[in-house]
């Protein structure tokens, strides 16, 4: 097994929303405002060799939507999904399957291309995976956060047939090497995938911990849905990380790939920070 990281490009969203209740004062001192109060963010994904299947955890935003959506986000880098497939020696069409951890769109965005006025899969001989409680979830979307369940990222991939789910139960498998994990808080039913990987253990945090910055326990985002449930998996899942020595893979941070925990006299902290090709 083989794990790339694959950059997508960068984008900004209100620093505020990022982390909740924790006053700027304090969170601009890890992650920098701007004069408008938005934040540079990640959108960094996973390829997974894995045998014969070429897994690509999550896809970013995409380029399909119009100018006004996205001149909200404020896009910007060099890197695109299909240039960091490429420095890697693969191409879009080499993908056997595309893991969703959840279907907000700067994580599933980059699914689905516009080819005139048809909607198709970007990754045309994948698989895509979900799981059926989320999908419901996304398709019948609440008021608060119908704004992130775009139906073009979403309803193309299951009209093209090449829609698959895997059961909502922690700790299902996914391959050999690859568990799934499920959190709640953020929204209903997110995936994480844990990937053994040269003897220690991978577990891709979606936006369970969207940077280094988000690691102390208060610091939710206010996107998450329901914030009480994101604590207590924050507890759960930050000891876990501890206790078993895990390498956690931030999707979002604008700077930082990995990094491992630690207990210390203020709480779980950060012990290292380093990239995955550094592991």
């Amino acid at each position: 097994m083989k794990l790339h990281t694959i950059d997508t490009g960068f984008f900004k969203l209100d620093g505020g929303a990022m982390f909740g209740v924790v006053p700027k004062a304090i969170w601009n001192k890890t992650n920098p405002a701007d004069d408008k109060n938005l934040c540079t963010w990640a959108m960094r994904c996973l390829l997974i060799e894995d045998g014969k299947r070429l897994i690509l955890i999550d896809t970013g935003i995409g380029n399909k939507q119009d100018e006004k959506f996205f001149s909200h986000y404020y896009l910007h880098g060099n890197a695109t999904m299909d240039s960091s497939l490429a420095a890697k020696g693969f191409h879009r069409d080499d993908i056997t399957d595309v893991f969703l951890t959840h279907l907000h769109f700067d994580h599933v965005g980059g699914a689905v291309i516009r080819d005139g006025e048809k909607l198709l899969p970007a990754f045309k001989n994948a698989t895509y995976w979900s799981n059926r409680q989320h999908w419901e979830w996304a398709v019948n979307p609440n008021d608060r956060e119908k704004a992130s369940f775009l139906k073009d990222n979403i309803l193309p991939i299951q009209q093209s047939g090449r829609l698959k789910f895997v059961s909502a139960q922690d700790g299902v498998s996914f391959t050999d090497d690859i568990k799934i994990k499920f959190a709640y808080g953020h929204t209903d039913a997110m995936m994480l995938p844990l990937i053994n990987y040269k003897g220690k253990q991978v577990l891709y945090m979606a936006d369970l911990l969207p940077s280094a910055g988000h690691v102390p326990l208060p610091y939710v985002m206010a996107y998450d849905m329901f914030p009480m449930k994101t604590l207590d998996e924050r507890k759960i899942y930050w000891n876990e990380a501890v206790e078993q020595q895990y390498i956690l893979y931030m999707e979002h941070d604008p700077v930082n790939e990995c990094c491992t925990l630690q207990q210390t006299e203020k709480g779980i902290r950060i012990k290292d920070l380093f990239k995955l090709e550094e592991m």
